[in-house]
C-alpha cells in the first residue's frame, strides 16, 4: 500500500513587528480624533439650539430687519446644520477658530491671551492638594477607625461637598477684609497693572524674569488664596482617594510578610505599599488637574480672575460659540493629552503595562 501523497503546508503571514508597535498608536489616533470630533458636535448642535441670538448680539436690539439679516447670512447661519458644521470643520482644519463676538479678536488669541492666568492658578493649586492630600490620605489609611482617621474624613468630606464659590467670599472675607494678608480681585495690584509686558502670559515668570520683584510679591499675594481654595477642593479628592488605595494594600499578604520580616512601618507603608499605588495616583491626580484647568469658573468669578473660565462663562452667556466652542475644543484636548501623558507614566512605573 503507497504513502499518502505529503500535505503541503502554507506558511501563516505574521504582520511585521513595525505594524505591531504602529497598530496601537493609530487606534489610540483614532479614538482621540473620534472623540474630539463628537464633543464638537454635541456642543455644535447644543449651540444652535439654546435661545440665545448670537446676531442680536452683534447688531443690537434695535437694529432694523435688512441689518439683521445680513449679519444672518454672514455668519452662515441659513445654511443647513451640516453644512454648518462642515465649514467649521474646514476652518478648524486650517487653525481657524473663528472670531469672538465679545473682544472681536481671533479666539486662538483670546484663548492664548487668558489661559496662562488659569494655568498658573491651577498649577498652584494641584502642588498644594497633591503635597498635602497625599500624606493626609496616607497616615489616615494607616490609622484606620482611630480619631485622626475621622478628623481626615470629615475634612476630606467638607472639602470635597461645600461649593468652591463659598470657600472663596469667606477667604476674601477672612484673609483680605479682616486681616489683610491676601490680596483682592484680579492677577496683581492696579499700581502694577501693565508694569510688565506678557512676554509669555504667566505672570510670575515673567516678573520674575524682568526682575520687578514688586509685581512678583504682589501677584505672589493675589494668586495664593484662590489657589489654596482651589487645592483644598483637589486635597480631599486626593486623600479620600489615597485612603481608599493604601487600604486595598494594606490588606495584602505581602504587607504582613514585609511586617514579620521586621521592616520598619515606614519601610512597608512607603516603600512597599505605597509604591504599589503610585502608578492609580497619577490617574488620580492628572484628572484633578485637568479639572483645575477647565472648572475654575467659578473661583474666577469670585476673585474676578481674568483666566479661560471668566472668558467661557463670559461667551457663553452673550452666544458666542465660536468662543465656546473653541474653549470646549482646549478642554477636551487637555483631558486627552493628561489621559494619554499618565497611560505613558504608567508604563514608566508599572513594568507590566510594557508587554
Amino acid at each position: 500500500m503507497s504513502d499518502p501523497s505529503p500535505t503541503l503546508t502554507l506558511p501563516t503571514p505574521r504582520s511585521s513587528p513595525r505594524w505591531s508597535r504602529l497598530a496601537p498608536v493609530g487606534r489610540r489616533l483614532f479614538s482621540v480624533l473620534l472623540t474630539l470630533l463628537g464633543l464638537l458636535l454635541l456642543t455644535f448642535v447644543i449651540g444652535r439650539v439654546m435661545p440665545l441670538d448670537p446676531v442680536l448680539s452683534i447688531v443690537g436690539p434695535d437694529a432694523d430687519r435688512s441689518t439683521y439679516e445680513q449679519v444672518f447670512k454672514q455668519l452662515g447661519l441659513d445654511k443647513p446644520l451640516p453644512v454648518q458644521f462642515a465649514y467649521y470643520l474646514g476652518d478648524l482644519l486650517r487653525g481657524d477658530l473663528g472670531n469672538a463676538l465679545l473682544t472681536g479678536h481671533k479666539v486662538t488669541e483670546d484663548i492664548a491671551r487668558v489661559f496662562p492666568a488659569t494655568m498658573e492658578m491651577a498649577t498652584m493649586a494641584i502642588i498644594f492638594g497633591t503635597c498635602l492630600g497625599i500624606p493626609l490620605g496616607v497616615y489616615a489609611a494607616t490609622r484606620r477607625g482611630t480619631v485622626a482617621d475621622h478628623v481626615v474624613r470629615v475634612i476630606s468630606l467638607f472639602g470635597y461637598s461645600t461649593p468652591v464659590f463659598w470657600f472663596g467670599m469667606m477667604g476674601l472675607l477672612v484673609f483680605y477684609a479682616w486681616l489683610g494678608w491676601a490680596g483682592g480681585a484680579g492677577r496683581v495690584d492696579l499700581a502694577f497693572d501693565g508694569m510688565v509686558p506678557p512676554a509669555s502670559g504667566f505672570l510670575l515668570f515673567d516678573s520674575a524674569m524682568a526682575g520687578e520683584w514688586d509685581v512678583f510679591r504682589s501677584a505672589i499675594k493675589h494668586v495664593t488664596l484662590p489657589a489654596c481654595i482651589l487645592g483644598l477642593h483637589s486635597m480631599a479628592y486626593i486623600s479620600r482617594m489615597t485612603r481608599s488605595f493604601m487600604l486595598a494594600q494594606l490588606s495584602q499578604e505581602y504587607v504582613l510578610t514585609a511586617r514579620v520580616k521586621g521592616l520598619s512601618e515606614r519601610g512597608v507603608v512607603w516603600h512597599h505599599a505605597f509604591r504599589n499605588i503610585l502608578v492609580q495616583l497619577l490617574t488620580i491626580v492628572a484628572l484633578a488637574y485637568g479639572s483645575l484647568l477647565e472648572g475654575a469658573v467659578l473661583i474666577e468669578t469670585v476673585f474676578a480672575w481674568p483666566g479661560f473660565g471668566q472668558y467661557l462663562t463670559s461667551s457663553l452667556l452673550l452666544g458666542d460659540m465660536n468662543a465656546v466652542m473653541g474653549c470646549v475644543l482646549v478642554v477636551g484636548v487637555i483631558f486627552i493629552t493628561l489621559n494619554l501623558l499618565s497611560d505613558a507614566l504608567y508604563q514608566v512605573f508599572d513594568p507590566r503595562t510594557r508587554r
